[in-house]
């Protein structure tokens, strides 16, 4: 009873604040159309060390090669039933070919590691791609939604965040930044 006094007081409220002139949604509206949101609370932290095996067959850890190559990473968290997840990928497909100074890495979070693989194949990703499967990368790289990108410098330091969908102008401005 508590609850559904709860629920109409909440609801009363929503209305009576609600201005009557609103106009109604449209699809222009849609969360999908939002810009990217880059999160500009934790540049310069520490980024947490990962490890995460490919669909090649390598592992990819982020202190070794961080250690060995030295080149920034961009790491785009995404999985195979998110859409645009699906639709920044062959961008990112294209800048990796095209900018070899730095690392793209693909881990799909969240996800059928079977489903991701085989999307992964489908589309042609070339560049280092695999699953979280025990959620290690996920639990160091937090993100509210997906797509979700982490750029880390050379030297391991968070350096931006963006959350949402990549254009292939902005996947550019991010790798510029890195180098």
């Amino acid at each position: 009873m508590l609850t559904l006094i709860a629920v109409l007081t909440v609801t009363a409220g929503v209305l009576l604040l609600r201005d009557g002139n609103d106009p109604e949604p449209t699809a222009e509206a849609s969360p999908l159309s939002l810009p990217p949101l880059t999160d500009t609370s934790i540049p310069d932290d520490q980024a947490p060390d990962f490890s995460v095996d490919l669909f090649d067959g390598d592992r990819f850890v982020l202190s070794a090669h961080l250690r060995d190559d030295g080149r920034p990473v961009l790491l785009n968290l995404w999985a195979s039933w998110c859409f645009p997840c699906l639709e920044e990928m062959p961008d990112l497909e294209e800048a990796s070919a095209r900018h070899p100074e730095v690392v793209i890495v693909g881990v799909a979070v969240d996800d059928d590691p079977v489903a991701a693989e085989e999307f992964a194949a489908e589309i042609g990703i070339s560049y280092p791609i695999g699953a979280d499967e025990a959620d290690r990368v996920s639990r160091g790289y937090p993100a509210p939604g997906l797509p979700a990108t982490f750029l880390i410098s050379g030297e391991g330091e968070i350096v931006d965040v963006v959350y949402g969908l990549l254009t292939p102008e902005h996947i550019e401005s991010l790798i510029a930044s890195l180098t």
